[in-house]
């Protein structure tokens, strides 16, 4: 399906007027919604389109094109969906995933899904070089990352995975960015971050990690164990408290067991500034607990 392209102006016409931004996204759309809505929101007013514009090329009303965009009412199927996606050429494969996403979290069956998405024939893009290539370097990181705060290996999964698709959507300002893999990183932390149940001061609960740790098989005693749990429990809500970057540091690290060579290139600092950051962290946490085994 080809996309039509904008006319041309004729000579000493006014270049092509940008469209106005849409008005705010309605307080009833999901958050899973938010995740494709935000990104459609932004290539819209980056085109300069108008909504007359989107009409055009879409086929749908003004009326329901203005819905969508705000995720008013209810949630939009996949063909009205997919002709604003052709209309600003936005990857179909990614956004797709994120559709299903979606129309689950707003209870949307999978016959309802199936059948949205098998009305709509579409061939998907081929996946970008580089964008492939970070999705494969960092899957693993990232997913580590995710279950210290998510617990449920199959949630971390989906928070990374949507990540990465996000990622694929915003790839031009991936790409342009100064540092693409800080980019990147900052892009999964807010995806986790933003589904990790909060303390009452907003800092992430990560205390039920406490009961996952390596170690505690070994310790028969259940007194003990627990006093165990209790002492870990404590310490990984220190962690929590740490800056941003410490923290991030210190889970992949002792949490992740993620390798300190390796960890610059996951969260894109340079070697010496990782360094730093993780014996400031170490620091910190020592003087809390100065008779625990940071490394242990």
């Amino acid at each position: 399906m080809k996309t039509p392209q904008v006319p041309e102006q004729p000579a000493g016409e006014p270049p092509h007027r940008r469209g106005r931004p849409p008005e705010s996204i309605c307080e009833s759309a999901g958050a899973a919604h938010r995740t494709w809505l935000e990104p459609v929101r932004s290539r819209l007013v980056a085109s300069g389109l108008t909504l007359d514009d989107l009409v055009n090329r879409s086929g749908y009303s003004k009326a329901r094109l203005s819905e969508l965009l705000r995720g008013k009412g209810y949630y939009p199927g996949w063909e009205i969906t997919y002709s604003v996606v052709r209309a600003l050429e936005i990857p179909v494969g990614p956004l797709c995933r994120l559709w299903k996403v979606a129309a689950v979290e707003a209870d949307k069956t999978p016959a309802w899904i199936k059948n949205r998405i098998r009305d709509v024939q579409f061939e998907q893009e081929e996946q970008p070089v580089a964008h492939l290539g970070l999705t494969q370097a960092m899957w693993q990181p990232y997913t580590a990352y995710a279950q210290v705060f998510l617990q449920s290996e199959q949630r971390a999964r989906q928070a990374t995975a949507e990540t990465f698709d996000v990622l694929w959507l915003t790839w031009d300002q991936a790409t342009t960015s100064p540092n693409t893999p800080l980019h990147a990183w900052q892009l999964l932390r807010t995806t986790v971050l933003s589904r990790t149940p909060k303390r009452p001061g907003g800092h992430p609960d990560i205390r039920a990690a406490a009961f996952s740790t390596t170690g505690q098989a070994d310790i028969h005693d259940l007194g003990e164990r627990l006093a165990r749990i209790d002492l870990q429990a404590r310490f990984f809500d220190a962690i929590s408290h740490l800056p941003a970057d410490q923290m991030d540091i210190t889970v992949l690290r002792y949490l992740c067991g993620i390798t300190p060579d390796v960890i610059p290139g996951v969260i894109g600092l340079s070697p010496a500034i990782t360094h730093t950051l993780d014996h400031h962290a170490r620091g910190a946490l020592n003087d809390l607990f100065p008779d625990t085994d940071t490394q242990e």
